[in-house]
């Protein structure tokens, strides 16, 4: 393995490539791999060592208001064990590494890491099943690979936080593979319209209320993909949870079915409102340009002749 492998990737992993590939091309219920003690301990520990305060990070919800969940895209910026993450990953060698563990030839590094970048997510905070957003907004490459890396030392298995790998949520709300994001594991993924993941609600108990589920999330891009993997273009699409099968006539509601159904409305309230004030702006920001005057001309005469 390369030279600049030293230090960062432990060397166990980066040596058996082939149990990797095989491992990662027949994984359920869509491509992918857990690693676990992925990278260099001791560079694994600069990095937490290095993350960001939650209030450095973007921690601002779809309302405008500070929300239980912080992102800081510009890692470079975060300390020498985030320059050198950096370098690492837009190098050659890594990017070869992966490819040949995932069969995809001809990655492409992120430079902005848009919607990557360090994640930091608060008692509380969860993550509704999604396929995410399938082209670069900015460079029109295809998006073709997530890698995650969790920093979480002494995380609780019960803690919630898990991610979650799902067949499709809307067919089955029941996630197919849970991973407990602990610390140094790696997980990489491919990103296409059927990879759809998740991760459930964060409790933490009493003695650990102090503590964040932190990650670290790398994008992977391409040129070009397989034909019959092409879709339209599209953002992030987002499936609310579905109501859990023990919730059924009968059932005697506890407290914690209270809070989840409470949530689940609050969710579903707050994407309407989100809809409805993007809808308004469109209509507003068409009814002031010259075509927004012309659809409204053609839309009263098409009114009026109807009548």
């Amino acid at each position: 393995m390369a030279s600049n492998f030293d230090g960062i990737i432990n060397p166990g992993v980066a040596s058996r490539i082939a149990d990797l590939a095989r491992s990662y091309q027949s994984a359920e219920p869509f491509r992918h791999i857990v690693i676990d003690d992925f990278l260099n301990e001791q560079f694994a520990g600069a990095l937490l060592s290095q993350f960001p305060a939650f209030e450095k990070g973007n921690n601002l919800g779809d309302d405008g208001a500070p929300g239980r969940k912080s992102t800081f895209e510009r890692i470079s910026r975060l300390g020498e064990a985030y320059q050198a993450l950096d370098r690492f990953i837009q190098a050659k060698e890594f990017l070869e590494f992966i490819g040949e563990i995932t069969g995809i030839d001809g990655l492409l590094y992120d430079p902005f890491y848009l919607g990557g970048g360090t994640h930091e997510n608060r008692s509380g905070q969860a993550l509704h099943a999604h396929v995410d957003f399938n082209y670069h907004p900015s460079e029109g490459w295809h998006r073709r690979l997530n890698l995650i890396v969790y920093l979480n030392q002494g995380w609780g298995e019960d803690w919630g936080g898990n991610l979650e790998l799902y067949r499709d949520p809307y067919q089955d709300p029941q996630p197919a593979v849970k991973i407990s994001p602990l610390f140094n594991r790696c997980v990489l993924f491919d990103t296409t319209e059927k990879s759809w993941h998740a991760f459930d609600p964060i409790t933490l108990p009493a003695e650990a209320a102090n503590l964040t589920r932190k990650s670290i999330a790398l994008y992977f891009y391409s040129r070009h993909r397989p034909a019959e993997e092409v879709a339209g273009k599209h953002t992030t699409h987002y499936v609310n949870r579905q109501i859990p099968d023990h919730i059924k006539a009968g059932h005697t509601l506890a407290p914690s079915d209270v809070a989840l159904l409470r949530d689940m409305i609050a969710d579903r309230d707050g994407l309407l409102q989100r809809l409805y004030a993007e809808n308004s702006e469109l209509r507003q920001a068409q009814d002031r340009g010259l075509s927004g005057k012309l659809i409204y001309l053609l839309k009263r005469y098409f009114v009026r002749f109807r009548k």
